[in-house]
Formats: structure tokens, C-alpha cells, sequence
């Protein structure tokens, strides 16, 4: 059979008249999987460990006390790999290593999922982004007499096989695969980074790996990850995993979770971040497979709400995808990422009950977090009430502080509102929260489910208003003439004047503006400047809702020095201004027809101060 290629086509066995068989391009397909399937060349490495140790566990399957070292040898002509693994017969070299997607393993998948680390029989392909050819001397271990096989295959699709014997042959079973780096590629034969490769995929692998070059022999693994390891006391361990996590994540953790899902033959450990992490972002992941490093950046390992966690994990019964560098999204995942969400919630839970000092640092930096999680879990929530801090009128409070002074409470939907109305809300007595931060306003909004007697209401320009202290008839007419003035220059705004006495005084006019009478003005906005027919839609829609209004304090110095005003072009001038003032509080953007009349009050001020400066020279 020396020099043979072959190109197998699997076909059913009876096809109608009209069928047709597929025309295949091996050298194509080569070319697309073992280019375009891998992120980077670097991964051959990873592909001959893995292949190297699913025969050596294959042989050691049947006798246990068969020998387990796999040997990477770095020399001029560039690399070989050599196990003492179960090894191939001709008709196994022909079946599983000629055959895109078959593999040795696949006639017993669950087996494989238990014992191997690969599961499609594409691996060798990752070799040809480094080399044009792949040499593989192999000999099989269950068949006492078996002859050495030589298997070669090329990157245009094709392969041959033979047998050699004499000194050619192999005395041992086991396989040997040889490379020769391809033009350009030279790099990725170079010893260090073998080395460093070997090390990063195979550090936690149960099977010796060494590396010889003209550099010497190293030893890429052997030693236990620092979850693995026993330690004299709690606090030691802790500080081993935190160091480890430094080492492997490069960020010194605020944290650290230990995570166990024995199930599926997850260990490992969750590092807290040091810093606020964006939620959008995500979460990226260490993942070994039975040692064998999956990815450094594997994702969907964690539900979404823990993306301030980063894990180093080994599993054994997670599933990886073809190119072996992210994981399968399947059930088992599914249950695995549930599982170590509730060692997550479980970790937190015994903090706040345990320890609320590392609690406190870790809520001074991951409270979105907790908060995120705090929305489905309400036992969560209830436990994290007397931890989480929430802006209101009292300042940064926790709730169950907040619903022990305020059983009933209003919640503000934006932060702009909160800031408008917290400083009269608080001289009032109006008890608000700011449900204007992520996640906020649905917490708030639990309260009553696991605090019995809280009520939450939202806050609305009415619920303010209604606070405030109305103006005895007799005084309000004192000011008839200067609320006659604010009335009309504010009528064109779609904007009512009210008086009223509030706290502090240092405001002289507050803005109130419902969400109904924002929505109604932008119909009108809208309305004024959209053809007929829209505009007779538009105007249809015309609700009958209050507008919005201006409250005048009665209580304010600046109030009654401006009734004494009897210029009233300048008295108007100055109620635009306390117009824009309180409008500007309320953080909102401003419409063209607002910016429009702060910029002439600013420039009618600025005129007459100008003229009355000069005339007083």
C-alpha cells in the first residue's frame, strides 16, 4: 500500500436514477478547517497533547500499569510527539486518521465524554496551519504482534500508508507524530515557545510531559493547581488561591469563591474582580477539560448576572466545540452554569452572615452585581437589605434602615427627578428613592414582598405638589399683579404658575412636570411641524392632562423683593429667568422654544445692568 492515496466519499448504498454523489476538493476542505476552524496556529500543540493522551488513557483503560509519558522533542528538522498510547493497526490508520470527523472514540461517545479529551477526529488537522505534512509512526498495543505502521498525509488531501520493520520499526506500542515546519512558520518550532505552549495547554494534564530540545529536558506539568492542594489552615489556602488566581488571571482578586460541581466533575475556583466590571461586557473564563486547557477566555460558563466573577475550572463532563476552544452549549452546561451561580449566592449569603467586613469591600465595588442577582432571588434580597446602599431623601442608606423610618415610600424613576425634587421632598417630609440607577427601581419596587407594611408608590409631580403649603387667600392677592405677569410671559410655554410655601427658602421657584404633560407636549411639537394629515392624527391625540407648572415660593426673600418691582418689563424679564432657573434643576434637555427664551432673559439682564452701569457714571 506504499504511496497510496485515497479520497473517501461515504455514500448510502442505493440512490435513485436522478442522485448525484457530492464532488468533494480535499485540498479545499483541508485548507478551510485547518486554516479558518483554529483562532491561531499556537493550537497544534494543544491538538498532538490531546491526542497523545487520549491513546495513552485508551491503553491504560485495559492495563492500568502500561506506561504514561508523553515526550515532545524539538530538533533541526523540527518536532516530533511520542506517547505510549494504545496506538493504530493499518486499517485503524486508514479508518481514523484519513477520515474527517471520525474518530477512534466516537463508537463510544459517552465513554469519551467520561475518559477522552477529544471527541471529533479532525484534531491533526490544526497541524497543517504549521506544517505541509504529517508523519505519524504508529503501533497498536492490542494486538501482541502488530506491525509499525507509517501513516503520511499531506495538505492537499492526500496520504499514504506502509508498514516498516527492521530498524524502522517500533519495539514499543505507542505513536509518534513528526512535523516539519512550512515556509513562514518556523516560529512555532522554536523550543521556548513549545515549551511555554506545552506548558500553558498541558500544565494540569496526569501524564508526565517533557520537552527536550538542544536547551535541555523540561518538564512542562506535574504540579497540582493550588485548589488541589492541602493546606495547614483555612486562611493559608485562601491566600494560595488568591495568589494562584494572580498568577493565572494577571489581576491581584478581591476574592476568592471555591467551586465544586462533582456531578460533572467541575473543580476550581471564582476570582472577584478588583474593579467594577461593565455587565455588557460579559464574563471570560479559564477552562481546562481533564486537564487540558480549553480557553482562557471561554464564556457562558456563569449565568449573566455573576460578570464580576472569573473562574479557573477543570471539568470532566463538559462538552467542547469542534475547534476545542469554547465550550458546547448543552444541557449539562446549563445545569453546570445554575450550579456554580449558587455556590456564587451561597458565598454571599455567608458573608453577610459571617464576615460583613470583606462584604462591605466587595459591595464597595460589585453592588450592580449583587443587585442583578438580588432581582430574581428574593431571599437574596432580603438578606442583602440591611447591605445594599440606595440614594434617598436621608442621604445613602440601606432600605431596611430607609423602611424602618419611612414605611411609606416614593420611588422617582429618573435621576434628574430624584435631584429636582430631594431637597424639597426632604424638608417636607416626602420619603423618596432613586429608582433611577440600574436595577434600583426594581428592588424598590419588591419591597413590600419582603418587608410586610412597606408601601411603595411612584413619585408623580401631583405627590409633591400636594405637599406643599398653600398661601392664605389674602396674602396670595398681595402678589396678584406679579403672579399676572409670571402667568402671562409662561402661558406660551405651555407652563402654569401656582404659589405655594415650602422649604428651603433659598429656592425661589420650583418646576414641576408630570410624565403625562412631557408626553403631551412633544405631540404638539410634533404636531407643529408635520404635514396636514399628521397634524390632524397628532391633534386627535391632544390629551386633556394638566401642564406642566412653575410654584413660586411665598416663603422666598427673592420672591417678595421682586413683588416690590415696578418696571414690568423687568419683572418679566426676571420671571423668565426664575423660569429657566428652576428648569435647569431639573437636569432635563432643554426644547428650542426654552433655550430660546434663557438666552433673551440672559441677554435682556445683561442689557440693563450694562445701561444702568454707565448711566451711573
Amino acid at each position: 500500500m506504499a504511496g497510496q492515496n485515497a479520497t473517501i466519499i461515504r455514500m448510502p448504498r442505493e440512490l435513485s436514477a436522478d442522485a448525484y454523489a457530492f464532488q468533494v476538493d480535499l485540498r479545499g476542505l483541508v485548507d478551510l478547517l485547518s486554516q479558518h476552524l483554529y483562532s491561531s496556529p499556537r493550537v497544534y500543540i494543544r491538538e498532538l497533547l490531546q491526542n497523545a493522551v487520549d491513546a495513552t488513557t485508551a491503553r491504560r483503560l485495559t492495563d492500568p500499569a502500561a506506561p504514561a509519558a508523553v515526550r515532545i522533542v524539538i530538533g533541526a528538522a523540527g518536532l516530533s510527539v511520542t506517547d505510549s498510547g494504545v496506538g493504530l493497526t493499518e486499517a485503524d490508520a486508514h479508518q481514523f486518521l484519513a477520515t474527517i470527523g471520525n474518530s477512534s472514540k466516537r463508537d463510544d461517545l459517552a465513554g469519551a465524554r467520561r475518559e477522552f479529551l477529544g471527541q471529533f477526529g479532525i484534531g491533526l488537522l490544526a497541524c497543517f496551519t504549521v506544517a505541509d505534512q504529517i508523519r505519524v509512526v504508529t503501533r497498536s498495543a492490542r494486538e501482541p504482534d502488530a506491525a509499525t505502521v507509517e501513516w503520511v498525509g499531506s495538505s492537499d488531501g492526500s496520504y499514504g500508508v506502509r508498514i516498516l520493520d527492521g530498524d524502522a520499526a517500533r519495539a514499543e506500542p505507542g505513536t509518534t507524530v513528526y512535523l516539519a515546519p512550512r515556509y513562514g512558520a518556523e516560529r512555532w518550532f522554536a523550543p521556548d515557545l513549545v515549551a511555554e505552549l506545552a506548558r500553558e495547554y498541558g500544565g494540569l494534564l496526569p501524564y508526565e510531559v517533557t520537552v527536550e530540545s538542544a536547551l535541555g529536558v523540561v518538564r512542562v506539568n506535574g504540579e497540582l493547581p493550588a485548589w488541589g492542594k492541602q493546606y495547614a489552615s483555612e486562611a493559608e489556602r485562601r491566600g494560595a488561591l488568591l495568589a494562584y488566581g494572580e498568577e493565572l488571571l494577571g489581576f491581584r482578586p478581591l476574592d476568592v469563591i471555591e467551586l465544586e460541581v462533582p456531578l460533572v466533575g467541575v473543580k476550581g475556583a471564582g476570582f472577584i474582580l478588583p474593579q467594577a466590571a461593565n455587565p455588557a461586557d460579559g464574563s471570560r473564563h479559564r477552562v481546562y477539560l481533564k486537564g487540558m486547557l480549553l480557553s482562557d477566555a471561554a464564556a457562558g460558563l456563569l449565568p449573566e448576572w455573576a460578570f464580576f466573577v472569573r473562574c479557573v475550572i477543570d471539568a470532566d463532563g463538559l462538552r467542547p466545540t469542534a475547534s476545542r476552544e469554547t465550550l458546547y452549549e448543552d444541557e449539562t452546561l446549563a445545569v453546570v452554569r445554575d450550579n456554580l451561580g449558587e455556590r456564587i449566592r451561597e458565598w454571599l449569603t455567608r458573608l453577610a452572615g459571617e464576615d460583613p467586613r470583606r462584604l462591605a469591600a466587595f459591595l464597595g465595588v460589585h453592588a450592580l452585581g449583587v443587585k442583578a442577582l438580588a432581582r430574581h432571588d428574593h431571599e437574596l434580597l432580603r438578606i442583602m437589605l440591611d447591605h445594599l446602599r440606595f440614594e434617598t431623601t436621608d442621604g445613602q442608606v440601606t432600605l431596611t434602615e430607609f423602611a424602618r423610618n419611612h414605611p411609606t415610600m416614593y420611588l422617582a424613576s429618573a435621576v434628574e427627578e430624584f435631584h429636582q425634587v430631594a431637597p424639597i421632598a426632604s424638608a417636607q417630609g416626602i420619603s423618596v428613592v432613586n429608582g433611577g440607577y440600574t436595577y434600583d427601581a426594581e428592588l424598590v419596587s419588591l419591597l413590600p414582598q419582603v418587608l410586610p407594611g412597606v408601601v411603595v408608590e411612584g413619585l408623580d409631580a401631583g405627590v409633591i405638589a400636594a405637599a406643599l403649603d398653600p398661601v392664605p387667600p389674602g396674602e396670595e392677592l398681595s402678589l396678584a399683579r406679579l403672579l399676572g405677569i409670571a402667568r402671562g410671559r409662561l402661558d406660551p410655554l405651555d407652563c402654569d404658575v401656582i404659589l405655594r410655601a415650602f422649604r428651603p427658602v433659598t429656592m425661589p421657584a420650583l418646576f414641576l412636570d408630570s410624565r403625562a404633560a412631557r408626553a403631551e407636549r412633544t405631540r404638539a411639537e410634533i404636531a407643529a411641524s408635520a404635514d396636514d394629515l399628521w397634524a390632524e392624527i397628532l391633534g386627535s391625540l391632544k390629551s386633556t392632562a394638566p401642564r406642566a407648572e412653575l410654584v413660586l415660593n411665598y416663603h422666598s426673600p427673592v420672591l417678595r423683593r421682586l413683588a416690590g418691582v415696578s418696571d414690568e418689563a423687568l419683572l418679566g424679564v426676571a420671571v423668565e429667568s426664575l423660569y429657566g432657573q428652576a428648569l435647569l434643576m431639573t437636569h432635563r434637555p432643554l426644547r428650542p422654544a426654552d433655550a430660546a427664551l434663557l438666552n433673551r432673559a440672559f441677554g435682556e439682564l445683561l442689557d440693563r445692568a450694562t445701561r444702568e452701569g454707565n448711566s451711573d457714571r
